[in-house]
């Protein structure tokens, strides 16, 4: 199976370079680009969230970026829903789907299909989350072991996250994470993705960073903000997630300096990259690490 014929899935840590790398391939493989991304899905936050503007996205076809009102929520469902859509519109021009994104849950959702979970009450979810802070993590997971022992080397015992999440689904369901997990089937099959995940080492990630972050407040971030604060928000929102959005504010607000601003959106935007090479580390363990200069013996290798 040659590289046109596949569902290209680009991951990599913020300031990767990876929506370039995408666009480059689209260009050798005629490929069109889907977002992968939770917060480039917002309308009205183009340069704080970094979503690729009218003039990159003139020769490639972009799709799902900047289509949910900020007051909307967005969840992973649906974009799930849209993305399945889309990769089939895609592929029925004979083109090559490719999605760029840094949410590891979407990739995961896509890849493995979503785990359609009963909500779980926020009584539990409270409960649960207090017996794990008061155990400490390594008996907080013995107890998890004595209500559900499907779960047994299924990932690491310090993932509090997770840990938690088998607990409560246990505790309100009576069923374990993972036979869920078994009961859910993905669209598409295995061998159809080529998974890249864009690598860096981490001096060289924290410079672009810096440089990214100054290009932000170049093109406009304040004035986009400015505009941000005009609509009323919900506090729940997910919108309100996006890095930049708090600090810049306080600027407005002579609170804080544009500089004192800037290393804040720096060091988040940083500890928000730290995650996500945490998270591909755990669950990304057999995909391709590349750099965004290998991008033709890439395809070469793959054609072969």
């Amino acid at each position: 199976m040659g590289i046109q014929s596949k569902i290209i899935l680009i991951f990599g840590p913020t300031a990767s370079g990876k929506s370039d790398f995408a666009v480059k391939i689209a260009k050798k493989i005629n490929g069109e680009v889907i977002n992968a991304d939770s917060m480039q899905v917002y309308k009205e936050l183009e340069i704080l969230t970094a979503r690729p503007n009218n003039k990159e996205q003139k020769n490639i076809k972009h799709h799902l970026y900047g289509m949910v009102d900020v007051n909307k929520n967005f969840s992973t469902g649906q974009w799930l829903k849209l993305v399945i859509k889309k990769i089939k519109e895609v592929r029925q021009r004979k083109k090559t789907p490719i999605l760029v994104g840094g949410t590891g849950l979407y990739f995961q959702s896509l890849i493995n299909g979503l785990v359609k979970i009963p909500n779980i009450p926020l009584k539990i979810r409270k409960k649960v989350r207090l017996m794990q802070k008061k155990e400490g993590q390594n008996n907080f997971y013995k107890k998890l072991l004595k209500i559900d022992k499907k779960i047994k080397n299924k990932f690491d015992p310090n993932d509090t996250q997770r840990s938690i999440r088998a607990f409560e689904i246990k505790l309100h369901t009576k069923i374990s994470m993972y036979d869920w997990l078994n009961k859910t089937k993905p669209k598409f099959k295995e061998n159809e993705f080529l998974k890249l995940y864009v690598n860096f080492n981490r001096e060289e990630l924290i410079e672009r960073i810096s440089l990214r972050t100054s290009k932000m407040l170049e093109r406009g971030a304040i004035q986009e903000i400015k505009g941000f604060i005009k609509i009323k928000i919900k506090k729940d929102s997910s919108v309100n997630k996006v890095i930049g959005i708090n600090e810049l504010k306080q600027y407005i607000k002579n609170e804080m300096t544009l500089e004192q601003a800037k290393e804040l959106i720096v060091i988040r935007t940083r500890q928000y990259a730290k995650r996500q090479a945490t998270w591909a580390r755990s669950r990304m363990i057999n995909w391709n690490k590349v750099m965004p200069n290998e991008i033709t013996s890439l395809i070469k290798k793959i054609n072969k």
